[in-house]
């Protein structure tokens, strides 16, 4: 699932080739993940110029006049550059052309990503946006292990399972630790991780990604991954479930409960 780190690149990756062009056709071809009718999404974004594009926690959004398309791509979601003339790939599920006839797919196996038009502001504070003090606050007032609640878009948006986990291995802080009774100075501490761990992903990845829409990147991970066997101190990787989703960590980290 893209996260965070990804959509930033993403969306910055989208700027640098459609911003200021105008959308000339929008075709929604699975469309029945579209909450409004088809026509009205059509009539709203087509002909408009594209003013912004901007990442909102765990999904992307396009300003096209005084209209906002909201992409959510989900768990399989990818997006795929168009060049002009060219075929649409593979369970492509909706597509955006601009004047000259290039654009963009999102394609998604699972038929599941989402476009939405004229999303809700939401309320929880974005991952790199939210400040120290209200970052402990919300951790004060969580009895749920650590990990589900940096992974809870409703508390706190853009992080999901991998980078949790790459998070709390960097403040070394065991997910199974219930947040409130995280001690203060350690929640500071991972307060500060979450930021350096954020931000150096986005600089990898942009590095890696050029101007190409790769999809997601895990090569920089240090501790999340199947196939990683010790983190970068030498020690062993251990996993279990969490939530149904696998949670890697090691005995570095520490058990706050």
């Amino acid at each position: 699932m893209a996260e965070l780190p990804d959509l930033t690149v993403f969306a910055e990756i989208l700027s640098r080739r459609f911003l200021g062009k105008n959308l000339k056709e929008i075709d929604f071809i699975v469309s029945n993940k579209l909450k409004v009718p088809t026509e009205r999404a059509k009539k709203a974004l087509e002909g408009e110029r594209l003013a912004e594009v901007r990442r909102e926690g765990k999904t992307l959004q396009l300003r096209f006049g005084e209209h906002v398309l909201g992409i959510h791509l989900m768990l399989r979601g990818e997006l795929q550059h168009l060049e002009k003339g060219s075929e649409l790939p593979r369970f492509t599920v909706f597509t955006f052309r601009f004047s000259g006839g290039e654009g963009f797919a999102v394609v998604d196996i699972l038929k599941q990503a989402t476009p939405t038009l004229d999303p809700e502001k939401p309320k929880a504070p974005d991952a790199l946006d939210i400040s120290h003090a209200e970052f402990v606050a919300l951790l004060l007032k969580r009895k749920k292990m650590i990990k589900e609640v940096l992974m809870d878009q409703k508390a706190i948006r853009g992080i999901g399972n991998s980078y949790a986990d790459e998070i709390l291995w960097q403040a070394r802080i065991s997910p199974f630790s219930i947040a409130s009774a995280i001690p203060k100075a350690q929640m500071k501490k991972l307060y500060g991780s979450m930021a350096l761990v954020l931000k150096e992903a986005i600089e990898f990845i942009a590095k890696e990604n050029g101007e190409q829409l790769k999809g997601e990147l895990r090569d920089a991970m240090k501790i999340h991954g199947a196939k990683i066997q010790e983190s970068p101190t030498g020690k062993k990787i251990l996993s279990e479930k969490i939530g149904g989703r696998p949670a890697y960590y090691t005995k570095e980290q520490r058990l706050y409960s």
